[in-house]
């Protein structure tokens, strides 16, 4: 990895470019193959001045075709340091079909995330992941897909989250950036992560708005069922109004709700 933009002290914003010379490397190998990087990935953190010891690795949405950077990324970094959390954006690949590129950058920085945990203040097993839309699809599928104890989020955070890519009630449009037009029902099973969801999965928080036209409801609902069953700890929070994509916007009608909730299970469950 590269870190190619640091502060004038170490509690400032930090970039990484996530794969270094790796990333060179595989962007030839995907112009090669007809698939367009989009961007190299870069994982920016801001350690938070009186860490508590906990850090969050955020997934913006985008509908796997462009990344929300700012409301549902960005702009969450003053509210959480000011908690003490030390809070990461990732910009991740766009995956052309390819089910495999966002996930391999979500690992990557939770590799990075782990590294530094130390020098940030960050105590082992508090290392969460966070994702919006399709960055909630990202995040959950991090959170069921891991390769390691070291990629394994130790929490996750999902907004209106995409789960599923069965084609009744995913967000089509995810569906087909991710996995392609007629992917088959093996592929569509496996990233429909409310079927991925074991014993070992980690405690969740979902929130999203009953009245989302974009993402159904059915989405995070379902993946609340599925983690329930399987005991797993969870939160799910429905307001009744405020469609998709509120992110830390303002204009959402409940984001004092939605942010003091959240702040009480951060507080209080992990």
């Amino acid at each position: 990895m590269s870190l190619f933009t640091l502060g004038s002290n170490a509690r400032d914003r930090i970039d990484f470019l996530i794969w270094d010379e790796g990333a060179t490397q595989e962007k030839a190998r995907e112009a090669a193959s007809g698939t367009d990087i989009d961007h190299d990935p870069t994982l920016t953190v801001y350690p938070a001045d009186k860490p508590n010891g906990k850090a969050i690795l955020m997934c913006p949405g985008g509908g796997y075709t462009h990344l929300a950077l700012q409301h549902e990324g960005h702009d969450m970094a003053p509210w959480l340091n000011a908690q003490g959390i030390t809070y990461a954006v990732l910009k991740y690949r766009m995956p052309h079909g390819d089910s495999s590129i966002p996930l391999k950058d979500a690992e990557q920085a939770m590799r990075i995330m782990r590294k530094h945990a130390a020098e940030w203040g960050v105590g082992p097993g508090k290392i969460g992941v966070m994702g919006a839309s399709a960055g909630g699809h990202l995040a959950s599928t991090l959170a069921t897909h891991y390769s390691s104890k070291e990629t394994r989020p130790d929490f996750q955070v999902l907004f209106y989250p995409v789960i599923t890519m069965d084609p009744s009630y995913t967000h089509m449009g995810s569906h087909n950036y991710l996995l392609g037009e007629n992917p088959g029902k093996e592929k569509e099973e496996l990233f429909s992560n409310e079927k991925q969801v074991n014993a070992e999965t980690p405690k969740a928080f979902i929130f999203l708005s009953a009245d989302d036209g974009a993402v159904p409801p059915a989405n995070g609902i379902n993946y609340f069922n599925a983690l329930n069953a399987n005991k797993v700890p969870a939160s799910l929070h429905v307001y009744p109004i405020g469609g998709h994509g509120w992110g830390f916007r303002d204009s959402f009608p409940y984001k004092r709700q939605w942010t003091g909730e959240l702040e009480k299970w951060l507080r209080e469950e992990i």
